[in-house]
């Protein structure tokens, strides 16, 4: 069954959130919730999630292949798609009920008018993006007057942007090779390029075939500037509050199994995402996957540093002075905290 999880590409999420000054408490800790729904045999509510296959996607995969999300009362469909420029049309013509997202991803729905709820967080990357150089090149400033090989409109561009405005340099300040991540690395190891951006397992893998370079910089500097959400319908959060909670209750059994079971689990999420299991293990030192607590604290704790409100009105004035968006929506209403409660 895992199958259904794979991917012809490893294309990743699309954009970014920018977290100023944030340091993440967020950990591989699950949380058991308490059990609220109790599944009636054989009545399982229809699902469907839309998803880009990653590292941070190990919960889902381990509760899909362990019968979490059935306990729960639900029969999940899993939908793969290969960027978030697939995705956003599918979630916003109503194919999906429940959408992994970034931060940008949401915040540009909104602009567009698309309505949702953000009810709960996946990851966040803690050195799995990263920036890739050869030795020749020294620091950050270095960049200025290079060729950096990013996909544009990408998680990395984005990050290539704030990178840049750490080292007081701009994007006019260099030139982008705009290729995709995998192509990217294959050239970073072929000795065809000098500064890439790439992400897990394409991180690990050209690093280690390159000796003439190294990891200049990662999202371990910044934690929690990367983040997935999972987003739902209104509409279907209202109707199917219990699916909702049904879904986040076989997320974080899922993440409770990885910790408590962690040999099976790695076998689990390797055979989803097609690596070894010790893959698997180094990949997941790159993020961070938040317990049901954590997950109160982001998103219904308004004097958290790692609270989600803040840091998506704080992309959204990021992307709109980038020209991504043309107005800054109202988020306000975006995050419902009622399904993470009901675990509680």
């Amino acid at each position: 069954m895992h199958k259904q999880y794979r991917s012809g590409r490893w294309t990743r999420r699309q954009a970014l959130w920018l977290l100023f000054g944030a340091s993440s408490s967020i950990g591989l800790h699950a949380c058991a919730p308490s059990v609220r729904l109790t599944a009636s045999p054989g009545k399982l509510t229809p699902v469907t999630v839309g998803i880009t296959p990653w590292i941070g996607c190990a919960p889902l995969y381990i509760a899909q292949e362990k019968g979490f999300f059935r306990e729960s009362g639900i029969d999940l469909e899993v939908r793969n798609f290969t960027s978030s420029f697939e995705s956003l049309p599918a979630f916003s013509a109503g194919r999906l009920q429940i959408m992994q997202v970034t931060t940008p991803d949401a915040v540009t729905l909104a602009s567009q008018g698309t309505d949702y709820r953000v009810v709960g967080v996946m990851d966040t990357s803690s050195g799995a993006d990263a920036f890739l150089a050869r030795k020749s090149v020294r620091d950050i400033s270095d960049f200025k007057g290079k060729q950096i090989v990013v996909q544009r409109g990408g998680v990395g561009h984005f990050l290539l942007l704030q990178v840049l405005a750490e080292a007081g340099l701009t994007e006019s300040d260099i030139s982008i090779a705009d290729i995709e991540v995998d192509a990217a690395a294959a050239a970073y190891q072929a000795g065809n390029a000098e500064i890439i951006y790439t992400f897990s397992p394409f991180l690990e893998q050209a690093n280690i075939a390159q000796p003439d370079g190294r990891i200049i910089y990662d999202t371990s500097k910044i934690p929690a500037a990367i983040a997935d959400l999972y987003i739902a319908i209104p509409a279907f959060a209202q109707e199917e509050p219990q699916s909702i909670e049904g879904f986040l209750r076989g997320i974080f059994k899922g993440l409770n199994f990885l910790q408590t079971q962690q040999s099976e689990a790695l076998e689990i999420v390797a055979e989803s995402l097609d690596v070894a299991p010790d893959e698997v293990e180094t990949q997941l030192k790159g993020v961070r996957l938040p317990n049901l607590q954590t997950n109160l604290e982001m998103l219904g704790n308004p004097q958290s540093e790692l609270y989600m409100l803040e840091s998506m009105n704080a992309v959204a004035e990021f992307l709109k002075a980038q020209d991504q968006i043309q107005s800054i929506p109202d988020l306000s209403d975006a995050i419902d905290l009622q399904f993470l409660q009901a675990l509680s």
